[in-house]
C-alpha cells in the first residue's frame, strides 16, 4: 500500500502569460506568447490536509489505448493515487483489424506497464469496440462494487458497459468522474440533436465530476447544463517526455529518417500523420498541395503518414494531378513517430469534425509549427494564429494553401513558431492532468471520510 501524501494545492497554469517552460533535456525554451485563458472558468478545490488518503481510482475504458495508458502509469506513480484500469477488450494488445485504420493494428508500446489492469471476463479476449452495444461486459457491475475502489472514472459514454459501471458506482455510493471528447462544433442532426441536451444533461447531472479535456469540451458541458463547480481541467495530452526526448535528433539523424521514408533531404517537409478518413479531410490537403504546385514555384514535400479507407482515392488524386512531391509512408507505429516528427518542418491537420487531434500535441513536442483547422477541438487551447501556427477554416483550401506557403517559404518563421509550439505543449501535459485529478478528487466525499473542501477559482 502506498504511503499517503498531501494532495497538491497548486493551481493550473495552462496558458499563463510569462510562464517560462524548461526543456526536459535542459536549457530554456522561448517564453510562451499565449494569453491566460479566460473561457474555461474551472474551479480548483484545495483539500483539507487532515483528510488526506490514498485514493483508489477505477478507470473504465474500452481497451488499452496508446494515448491513455502512459497517463494511467503517470498518475499511479503519484503517492496519493492508486489507478486500476478496467478494460472491456484486449484487441489493441492481441492485435486485430482496426476498422478505423483498415488493417491489423498492434501498438509497439507496452500499454500495461506502470499500473494495475483488469480485463473484464473471458469475452475480453474476443470483444472489439464497435457500436454502443458491442461492449456490454456485465462483469463490470461486480468489479466496480467489489470494495477495491473509492471513485470510478468513465471515459465517455460510448458503450453500454460504461452506463452499467455508472449505475453500479451510484448504487454502491461511489462518486463518478467522466472524461469525454465532445464539443459544440461537432455536427448533430435531426432527432439526435433534439434529444441530445435533455439526455446528456441527465447523464452529466448523475456524475460528480466532469473532467474537461480543453476549453471547447468545457463549453459543451456548460451548454448541457453542467454547473462550473463540477468541471475540472484534465487536459488531453500525450507523453510529452517521450516525444520530446525521442525527437531530439541531430541533423544527420533527421536526414537518415527522411531517407528511410524516401523523402528528399533538400527541401521543407510538411507532415500529415493521421488516419485517411473523411473527417480528417486529407483530400483538401492534397488539393492545397496541387494549388501550390500549379500556382507557385515553392519546392517542398508532403509526407502522408498513415492508412485508412481513403488511401486508394488519395493515391489516385496524386497520380491524376502528377503530385510527385507527395510521399505515402504507410502505417507508422508509436515507437517510430517521434523521429518522423523530428525530421519534418511543418505539421498539418485539416480536419473538420475532430474532437481533439492528439497528433497536434505530438508534433508540438518536436517543435513544429502547426496548421490546423480552427474547428478542431485542440485549436483553441494549443494553436494561436500567427504565434505557433495557423488555423484556417475547415474546407478553405485556398486558406490552407496560403498558411502552408507562408511557412514553407520562411525558415526563420518556422523556427520561431516551432519554439512557441514546444513552449506551449510543455504547459499542457501529464503534470497538469495530475493537478486536475487531485483538484477534482479533493472536493468529493468518499465513504468513511469527512473531508470539508475549500473552493476557490483557479484563475484559468
Amino acid at each position: 500500500m502506498k504511503a499517503a501524501a498531501r494532495p497538491s494545492s497548486a493551481l493550473l497554469h495552462c496558458g499563463q502569460v510569462g510562464c517560462d517552460a524548461v526543456h526536459p533535456k535542459g536549457g530554456s525554451v522561448a517564453e510562451a506568447k499565449f494569453p491566460r485563458s479566460t473561457n474555461l472558468g474551472l474551479l480548483n478545490v484545495v483539500h483539507d490536509p487532515a483528510a488526506t488518503k490514498v485514493t483508489r481510482i477505477a478507470v473504465v475504458n474500452s481497451h488499452p489505448i496508446q494515448y491513455f495508458a502512459p497517463l494511467y502509469a503517470y498518475l499511479n506513480a503519484a503517492p496519493d493515487l492508486e489507478v486500476t484500469a478496467l478494460y472491456l477488450s484486449d484487441f489493441s494488445i492481441r492485435g486485430a483489424k482496426d476498422s478505423l485504420f483498415g488493417r491489423d493494428v498492434k501498438w509497439d508500446l507496452d500499454l500495461l506497464a506502470g499500473y494495475r489492469s483488469v480485463f473484464l471476463g473471458d469475452a475480453a479476449r474476443t470483444r472489439k469496440p464497435r457500436g454502443f452495444w458491442s461492449l456490454i461486459a456485465p462483469q463490470v457491475w461486480n468489479e466496480v462494487r467489489s470494495g477495491r475502489y473509492d471513485v470510478v472514472w468513465l471515459h465517455g459514454h460510448n458503450y453500454a458497459a460504461y452506463l452499467i459501471a455508472l449505475t453500479a458506482a451510484k448504487t454502491a455510493g461511489l462518486p463518478v468522474m467522466m472524461r469525454g471528447e465532445t464539443h459544440l462544433g461537432l455536427p448533430r442532426h435531426g432527432i439526435r440533436s433534439t434529444l441530445r441536451r435533455p439526455l446528456m444533461g441527465a447523464l452529466y447531472r448523475s456524475c460528480d465530476r466532469l473532467l474537461a479535456i480543453g476549453s471547447a469540451n468545457a463549453a459543451f458541458y456548460r451548454a448541457m447544463g453542467v454547473p462550473d463547480y463540477k468541471i475540472f481541467l484534465v487536459p488531453y495530452s500525450v507523453d510529452n517526455d517521450r516525444f520530446v526526448h525521442s525527437a531530439n535528433l541531430t541533423v544527420n539523424q533527421k536526414a537518415e529518417v527522411r531517407k528511410r521514408y524516401n523523402v528528399p533531404v533538400d527541401r521543407p517537409l510538411v507532415l500529415y500523420a493521421a488516419r485517411f478518413a473523411q473527417r480528417k479531410r486529407p483530400l483538401y490537403l492534397l488539393d492545397a498541395v496541387r494549388r501550390l504546385k500549379t500556382d507557385t514555384d515553392v519546392r517542398f514535400t508532403l509526407t502522408m503518414a498513415g492508412c485508412g479507407e481513403l488511401e486508394e482515392e488519395l493515391r489516385a488524386f496524386c497520380a491524376e494531378h502528377a503530385l510527385d512531391n507527395v510521399v505515402f509512408t504507410g502505417f507508422v507505429n508509436q515507437s517510430e513517430l517521434p523521429a518522423l516528427y523530428a525530421a519534418s518542418d511543418i505539421f498539418v491537420l485539416p480536419s473538420q469534425d475532430e474532437p481533439w487531434g492528439l497528433a497536434v500535441n505530438e508534433a508540438m513536442c518536436a517543435s513544429l509549427p502547426i496548421v490546423v483547422s480552427r474547428e478542431v477541438g485542440c485549436a483553441a487551447d494549443l494553436v494561436r494564429d500567427g504565434v505557433n501556427g495557423y488555423t484556417p477554416v475547415a474546407g478553405d483550401v485556398a486558406g490552407l494553401a496560403k498558411a502552408l506557403q507562408s511557412l514553407i517559404e520562411n525558415e526563420d518563421l518556422r523556427r520561431r513558431q516551432g519554439q512557441q509550439s514546444l513552449a506551449r505543449i510543455l504547459q499542457w501535459g501529464y503534470r497538469q492532468c495530475l493537478e486536475g485529478i487531485r483538484s477534482a478528487l479533493a472536493g468529493l466525499e468518499f465513504r468513511g471520510t469527512e473531508a470539508k473542501p475549500i473552493l476557490r477559482t483557479n484563475g484559468i
